[in-house]
C-alpha cells in the first residue's frame, strides 16, 4: 500500500510505503513487530526526515542515470547516504546488466529495478 496508513492498517496489510515527498509526522497506530514502513529518499534531508517518520526500510534512489532525471546518487554519494540511515536500505534506479555487479560494492540490504526485471523476464535472459 502506497501512502495510506490507516487504510493499510484497515485492510491489516503488513506493511505501507511512504514516499519521499510525503513528509507528515506518522500516526503511532501499527505494531512495529508486525508492520514494515518502507520509505524512499534522494539526499540528506529526505533521509532525515525518513528518519522522523520512522521508517524500517529505505529505498535510496537514482544509484545510476535514469531516463527522468539528469542526476544520479552512483556507488560513493550512495553509500555516503545508506550510512546516514542506519537501518536497511534499497538500491533502486538505473540498474541495469551493465552495473548490476557494482551493487556488491555499495551499502545496500538488497536492490530493486522494474525496468531490468522486465526486460530480462520478457527476454528469457538472466
Amino acid at each position: 500500500m502506497a501512502n495510506n496508513l490507516k487504510l493499510a492498517k484497515n485492510l491489516h496489510l503488513d506493511g505501507v510505503y511512504i514516499p519521499s515527498f510525503n513528509k507528515d509526522p506518522l500516526p503511532k497506530i501499527f505494531d512495529k513487530k508486525t508492520f514494515i514502513i518502507l520509505g524512499s529518499a534522494h539526499n540528506l534531508n529526505e533521509i532525515n526526515q525518513k528518519k522522523k517518520q520512522n521508517v524500517d526500510q529505505l529505498f535510496i534512489s537514482p544509484l545510476f542515470k535514469i531516463k527522468k532525471r539528469n542526476y544520479f546518487l552512483g556507488p560513493i554519494k550512495y553509500n555516503i547516504l545508506s550510512n546516514q540511515f542506519n537501518k536497511k536500505t534499497i538500491a533502486l534506479g538505473g540498474i541495469n546488466n551493465k552495473n548490476l555487479k557494482m551493487i556488491n560494492k555499495i551499502n545496500c540490504y538488497g536492490f530493486a529495478s522494474i525496468s531490468y526485471i522486465e526486460k530480462y523476464k520478457l527476454n528469457g535472459n538472466r
